[in-house]
């Protein structure tokens, strides 16, 4: 969003440049954060990365345990696994990584996380845990529950599961919120899928498709170092991981981005998450124009719909302006009026609508004509319960969207933690009911505004408001995948 009436404040900004602060080399900083250990994942992951191991071959994965749920489950905390389905022998024991499979073995954590066997890759609450105190199984090493040795480690190399038992849209499913949009350039956001994260392009204007080192797991990052050895490389396509296949490609013309927006490099936005290298999503305003988007996205809410969004983005990286944004837009690329849109924004703007307190960053919604921190407040006075978000290297951000004349925003640390409630309640005065049009935009406004600066690592949007109880496990597997780390 830009208001007209704000065109030569911003023409002033282009000539003085909006560059972002620090980070030129479009590298984020590694967190120290830990992460959580009672993660509600489901049980213990039998993909790839080592295979049933010498242990736990006879068990049949600790039939009543409350490790995990079985192949493919998404239940967080639910009862064992009955048997060892797809993705690995029963019981664990090798301490493979991928999704879904029985927690049995080692017994799985008493908090849900995961079972399988020792050695796996540890990304949060992934891979193989030591010791089990569940009822599923022993609490050996390795899982040897039916078994005589205790297994035989499981290698990490294959990537492994991102949480145990599944991504953020497996738990937002479970909540019959389910995804209609699924983006990241650092991991599966489904405990199941195996695809492509996104797409690059090099200089001679051939294209690779980068996927995940296995189901539910990591971006394989050596694929897009080998194709972009020694040219430039951009990054094309981020792929909808959803079933709507929503994907994103650079914006097509906007009031702000008459020529259209530009692709991000696919080198910039470097960070590391549980061991493996990636890259966001690098947006560094009008210097760039950096902008995605999907005019004839489907299944997202439309009108008054309720919906919700979260965002993982650089805590470091933001600006003043507008706008650094990921969420619903207008299907047009203008600025349709108020309440024609509904997206996360994450900077220091004081410019339109309404900010918090301090100095920023700042989560605000994008609502057109207007970001606004809460229903109160103003562009000179701030909204008291949205406090700056300062001290975190990796920023969840939630923006929470129901039917009527409320909304919700939510911000915690990517690193560790649980989130925190920023604004709770009534829309801004003429922003109920809403008129949103269903298109999808990333790293720029509804209506093309190419200010922002923020680097983006993984989003998804919801058809449906899910409870806030479904934000806390969002929050806690994004916390297990291991930003920083």
């Amino acid at each position: 969003m830009k208001s007209k009436l704000a065109l030569s404040a911003i023409a002033v900004s282009a000539i003085l440049g909006c560059g972002p602060p620090s980070r030129t080399n479009g590298t984020s900083p590694a967190g120290g954060g830990t992460s959580m250990s009672d993660s509600p994942a489901s049980g213990g992951s039998g993909q790839s990365a080592g295979g049933a191991g010498s242990g736990g071959s006879g068990s049949s994965g600790g039939a009543s345990g409350s490790g995990g749920l079985g192949a493919g489950g998404t239940a967080f905390g639910s009862s064992g696994g009955s048997t060892g389905k797809a993705g690995g022998a029963p019981g664990g024991g090798s301490g493979g990584q991928s999704t879904g499979t029985p927690g049995g073995g080692s017994g799985g954590q008493t908090s849900g996380t995961t079972g399988g066997g020792s050695g796996g890759q540890t990304s949060g609450s992934s891979g193989g845990s030591s010791t089990g105190s569940a009822t599923g199984g022993a609490p050996s090493s390795g899982g040897t529950a039916g078994g005589t040795s205790p297994g035989s480690g499981g290698a990490p190399g294959t990537g492994g599961s991102t949480s145990g038992g599944g991504g953020p849209c497996d738990i937002y499913q479970d909540a019959n919120t389910p995804c209609v949009a699924a983006h990241s350039t650092v991991r599966a956001l489904y405990g199941s899928y195996s695809g492509n994260l996104y797409q690059v392009k090099n200089a001679g204007g051939t294209t690779k498709d980068i996927p995940v080192l296995s189901p539910g797991g990591f971006v394989d990052i050596s694929v897009q170092d080998t194709f972009c050895s020694g040219t430039a490389c951009t990054i094309s396509i981020i792929y909808d991981q959803s079933p709507q296949h929503n994907d994103l490609v650079k914006s097509p013309a906007a009031l702000w981005l008459p020529n259209g927006g530009n692709e991000a490099k696919a080198t910039d936005g470097a960070v590391t998450v549980s061991g493996h290298t990636a890259h966001g999503i690098y947006v560094s305003g009008s210097s760039t124009n950096v902008a995605y988007r999907n005019n004839a996205a489907k299944g997202l809410a439309t009108g008054d719909d309720p919906e919700s969004m979260y965002m993982v983005v650089d805590g470091t990286r933001y600006s003043q302006w507008c706008c650094f944004d990921y969420g619903n837009a207008e299907s047009d690329g203008k600025d349709d009026g108020n309440a024609t849109m509904e997206c996360l924004y994450f900077g220091n703007s004081t410019q339109y609508g309404s900010h918090g307190a301090g100095n920023g960053p700042w989560l605000l919604a994008d609502l057109e004509n207007g970001m606004y921190a809460g229903s109160l407040g103003s562009e000179t006075s701030a909204v008291a319960s949205n406090t700056s978000i300062t001290g975190w290297a990796y920023v969840t951000n939630v923006l929470k969207g129901p039917s009527g004349n409320s909304f919700g925003l939510k911000a915690g640390n990517a690193e560790s933690g649980t989130l925190q409630v920023k604004w709770s309640g009534d829309r801004p005065p003429g922003y109920s009911p809403q008129k949103k049009q269903g298109a999808i935009i990333l790293g720029t406004g509804g209506d093309g505004s190419n200010n922002g600066v923020g680097t983006f690592f993984e989003g998804a949007i919801t058809s449906g408001n899910p409870p806030d109880a479904t934000d806390d496990l969002v929050q806690a597997n994004i916390v297990a995948a291991g930003y920083g780390k």
